[in-house]
């Protein structure tokens, strides 16, 4: 099939590339000249696992390309898929300027007919407006279809060539066919739905997946006060078939560029029909604060922060991606300057992007993990990068002033920290810090 997929953000890029790695011929279409010409030599400008060898291999046999030419893009597509970004307004609302630029856009050089498939994230209704954008500045027949993304960074590629699920949404059966035979090859689980129920499946999935994340957490913070193991009771509810284990990892709280945004839009369209999503207030509410715990840490293990230096490791939102959006570390490194703290801060992937939305002279920028704990008294964890945990902690100890660890991802046990002389405070589990003790007591009488 030949595809024309709008906008080279993350949703559009790897859907781009997939959807040329099944069998499709794709053109990209982005009105940044610089970044087209950079996706034409090879370079990926997002940070995603396998994404660049993936491009450069459909690149070079025939099957994807880069334009600026929105027209060209169109005229020579049986699809046309739109993936702009939907950033939130100040009231929490979706954006939804680039969609109709660019629903106008494809009415203004549409030659005949086309479907027109919405994967960007977009209020229930908003496939109507673009149809209402298109049609007036078309006479030639079209048909609206809803195909939301559900991509993981860091797991991008896997998840578009595997989903759990393809959910279309269509008002004409007619496109059907068309669209299961793209997808088949996929996945067997393909939901065919109305437009406004598929539009609302992707805010409901983000939502509930939101507050699986605050519920762990507020649980977590329970367990630190009655003496309980949050590891332990998430797996013991993960085991439950009807709960299960994914999004049950206790830490400081949710980030990225879908969460935040997707739970505070859908209280805004609830509010438009006079709703009050009293629950998602809540979980949006709760990751907030979730966040400052590892603040609260440190000022019981320090006393006070100021004059204070502390090691930051990690400023994605998660690891795997270089992206900051709404990441944990903003709010926290923010807080240890405000109280007077100077950091060192580290991430094997974000730095660059972190300073360009956050930079400050209280913040020296390291290049390694070790380098980030010099001379530190105490180190926070905040992104679980699969290179924190491999470190062998009593070297860790031996290059900082003072031996304290604030674990916000839960990535170490209890037997590592007892062979180091580290303070270590994690998420959810507060007797560590006992069994840990006794371990040590164990390891001298034996």
């Amino acid at each position: 099939m030949r595809i024309a997929v709008i906008g080279t953000g993350y949703v559009g890029l790897v859907s781009g590339v997939c959807f040329s790695e099944i069998g499709n011929h794709v053109v990209c279409v982005d009105n940044d000249s610089s970044k087209v010409e950079l996706l034409r030599n090879g370079e990926i400008p997002i940070y995603e696992p396998g994404l660049q060898e993936l491009a450069q291999h459909n690149v070079a046999a025939g099957k994807l390309s880069f334009t600026t030419d929105i027209g060209e893009a169109v005229r020579n597509s049986e699809m046309i898929i739109i993936a702009v970004g939907t950033p939130s307004l100040p009231n929490g609302e979706a954006n939804l300027s680039y969609i109709e630029q660019v629903a106008k856009e494809i009415g203004s050089v549409m030659d005949e007919y086309k479907i027109v498939v919405t994967k960007s994230t977009v209020p229930v209704g908003t496939n109507y407006k673009v149809k209402e954008w298109i049609s007036e500045l078309t006479d030639h027949p079209f048909d609206i279809v809803s195909i939301p993304e559900f991509l993981r960074e860091g797991t991008a590629i896997k998840d578009t060539l595997f989903p759990d699920r393809v959910v279309i949404g269509v008002d004409n059966p007619k496109v059907i066919e068309t669209l299961v035979n793209l997808h088949k090859s996929l996945t067997d689980h393909i939901v065919i739905t109305d437009i406004r129920s598929s539009e609302m499946i992707k805010y409901a999935s983000n939502a509930f997946l939101a507050t699986k994340i605050s519920f762990i957490n507020e649980i977590a913070n329970i367990c630190e006060k009655v003496g309980a193991d949050v590891t332990k009771v998430a797996e013991g509810m993960g085991y439950d078939k009807r709960i299960g284990p994914s999004f049950l990892q206790a830490g400081i709280g949710y980030g990225g560029s879908c969460f935040p945004k997707d739970t505070e839009a859908l209280i805004q369209i609830a509010g438009n029909v006079d709703y009050e999503f009293k629950l998602l207030k809540s979980v949006v509410e709760v990751n907030k604060d979730q966040r400052f715990n590892v603040i609260h840490k440190l000022e019981d293990a320090l006393g006070t922060l100021n004059g204070q230096r502390i090691g930051v490791w990690g400023l994605a939102f998660k690891p795997n991606t270089d992206d900051v959006r709404d990441a944990p570390a903003i709010d926290i490194i923010s807080t240890l300057i405000k109280k007077g703290a100077y950091v060192q801060a580290y991430d094997p992937i974000a730095v660059d992007n972190f300073r360009n939305i956050f930079d400050a002279p209280e913040i020296e920028w390291s290049k390694s993990a070790l380098e980030a704990a010099k001379d530190c008294d105490a180190i926070c964890l905040l992104t679980e990068w699969s290179e924190f945990a491999v470190i062998e902690l009593v070297e860790l100890a031996s290059v900082m002033k003072q031996s304290i660890m604030i674990d916000g991802r839960n990535v170490y046990g209890s037997e590592e920290i007892a062979s180091s002389p580290f303070r270590y405070y994690s998420v959810g589990r507060p007797n560590l810090s006992t069994i840990v003790d006794d371990i040590r007591e164990t390891s001298v009488l034996h």
